[in-house]
């Protein structure tokens, strides 16, 4: 065995182990087993080895005259095989993977995932023993979770990668990702991350109203660690007294629970006053004097005093991203837009054949979090008119709500047409999606071959535009009498699309759809004209890196979507 150690490179001759020392050198790369962790590796393996030799010190037992004649020199190593044949008394090649050595096995072991190390341990003591070494547990904090800090020190201070991976990362795995809060219709998106030795739940906020196309802010929720004890430790990061006790429940499945155990934290000397001005500052980036709108003051205060009696006791449910596919227009995602009074708001652009979907993430009294708030018809492109007439309100009224008489037509003549049975199959898809595929497997075939077309022959709506190249821009300016949060906005546009917006009265009542127009103006911009409330939404794209958080398919992002709906509705 000890032969093919050294062929395998990872055995006993100090000429070998310094030649791939060397090696290793030369192509700059870093091991990550210590030298003392390596010593007492190869020293177990050799006291093995003696055991397995019987421990006689006679004649017989002198191993070393009796083997194979073994030399290596300048890299090269030579076996006289024929003497190997002749005075070995084992086999030539280990039988089974227990019979490796323990240097071998660790680097086998390191590429396991880590769940699969504990079956690992019920083989034998000797798989038990070389599963304590922490270069395996290292590597697995780092393959499987990021984690980019030196471990090695963390080990110094006493906690081993192996109670990091077993007693933190690996037991909170699932709720890393996206989340969205369960605060009424104002919704929100955590995004639950390992960041170094923590693990950290972010809360997203927009940025300050209008500035749509800033960074999004961060604000730390909740933080998990093993700084302090040999289990991991749960502290609530709300409030302006820092890190104090906390608790987090995971029951069902993509649900769990966080709990602040110490609320006085929360509390500010100058009591609510104080709390709302703070508040006030952090959410808006402004005083309540700044704020001139009486209306708005109302939202404002109401919004305060509805988030702050959680008092960070809040229930989360897992979100995800859409999944990516060739044909959609733009790269769906997570885009920030204006809503007028109600401030910036969190929406995710997703595509659903012919429809671009965009569905709140964060919502207000009017349109809560969770509902569809545009709903864009890509296979009815909308061609603007030149300047003059783009600022004519009624110019672009009359382009859009022809389009939208000719939709309405449409669905009163397929409603004639579509039988009883197989409507209220379409309409409740939500609630029954195994009847909805079958309605709708049929028109699946279509319904793509019409987006590959509208992608193919909508390129700006002029034929010039090359289905290779970047589409032609085309002028742009807002009707005169829209109202637009952003005085500085795109003044060059890529397509335009019929589209319908979801509006509502206070306490989402009397809710409607109302024709606008979609607006496409680069691969991080777009906006919608709503037409009956004469204003202008423009969204921006989170440019934040995710991890963990696109849906493993459609089927699965679509039944999130119909979840979110039901959470508010």
């Amino acid at each position: 065995m000890a032969v093919c150690a050294r062929l395998c490179g990872v055995g006993q001759s100090r000429r070998c182990r310094r030649r791939q020392r060397q090696n290793q050198q030369d192509q700059g790369s870093d091991s990550d087993m210590d030298e003392e962790e390596e010593e007492q590796i190869v020293g177990q393996r050799q006291g093995d080895d003696v055991v397995a030799g019987g421990g006689g010190g006679g004649p017989d037992s002198g191993g070393a005259t009796a083997g194979p004649s073994v030399a290596c020199e300048h890299g090269s190593c030579h076996v006289n095989r024929g003497s190997l044949d002749r005075t070995s008394t084992g086999p030539p090649h280990p039988q089974s993977l227990a019979e490796l050595p323990p240097e071998l096995l660790v680097e086998i072991f390191s590429f396991l995932p880590g769940t699969a190390l504990p079956n690992v341990a019920l083989v034998g003591k000797k798989f038990r023993q070389i599963l304590n070494t922490e270069t395996i547990w290292r590597r697995r904090c780092m393959k499987e979770f990021g984690t980019k800090e030196d471990l090695r020190k963390m080990e110094v201070g006493g906690v081993s990668s192996r109670d990091l991976y077993v007693k933190l990362l690996h037991p909170y795995r699932h709720i890393l990702g996206l989340w969205q809060p369960d605060i009424g219709p104002y919704g929100g998106l955590l995004n639950v991350v390992v960041d170094g030795l923590f693990i950290i739940g972010w809360m997203y906020l927009p940025p300050h109203d209008p500035r749509v196309e800033d960074p999004m802010r961060r604000r730390p929720l909740f933080r998990i660690h093993m700084l302090e004890s040999q289990k991991a430790t749960v502290e609530c990061m709300y409030g302006h007294k820092g890190p104090h006790k906390g608790d987090i429940q995971t029951g069902k499945k993509d649900e769990f629970s966080t709990k602040c155990n110490q609320t006085d934290h929360h509390r500010m000397p100058g009591g609510r006053q104080e709390e709302f001005r703070t508040w006030l500052e952090e959410e808006w980036g402004r005083t309540l004097e700044e704020i001139f709108h009486e209306h708005m003051q109302e939202l404002i205060l109401m919004k305060f005093i509805y988030t702050s009696q959680y008092d960070n006791c809040l229930t989360y449910r897992r979100i995800y991203l859409p999944p990516v596919m060739p044909s959609d227009l733009l790269h769906p995602g997570l885009f920030k837009g204006t809503y007028g009074s109600h401030g910036l708001e969190i929406v995710v652009l997703s595509f659903h054949g012919t429809s671009a979907r965009a569905t709140k993430l964060t919502g207000d009294p009017n349109v809560p979090a969770g509902q569809l708030t545009l709903d864009v018809d890509l296979s009815r492109p909308v061609v603007l008119p030149d300047l003059e007439h783009q600022r004519n309100i009624e110019e672009l009224s009359r382009l859009v709500l022809g389009v939208h008489a000719e939709v309405q037509r449409e669905e009163q003549q397929q409603a004639k047409d579509t039988p009883a049975t197989v409507r209220g199959a379409a309409e409740g898809a939500c609630g029954d999606a195994g009847a909805a595929e079958e309605v709708e497997e049929e028109e699946e075939e279509d319904e793509e071959e019409e987006r590959v077309t509208c992608s193919n022959s909508c390129q700006s709506g002029r034929s010039s535009s090359s289905s290779t190249g970047p589409p032609d821009a085309q002028p742009f300016v807002l009707p005169l009498g829209v109202m637009a949060r952003n005085e500085v906005y795109p003044r060059t546009c890529r397509k335009c699309f019929y589209g319908t917006g979801l509006i509502a009265g206070h306490g989402f009542t009397s809710p409607e759809r109302t024709p606008g127009l979609f607006v496409l103006f680069d691969e991080d911009r777009f906006g919608f004209i709503w037409l009956e409330l004469k204003s202008f939404s423009l969204y921006s794209r989170l440019t934040d890196h995710l991890a963990h958080a696109h849906a493993p398919n459609m089927e699965r992002f679509e039944a999130m979507l119909c979840n979110m709906q039901s959470w508010t509705s």
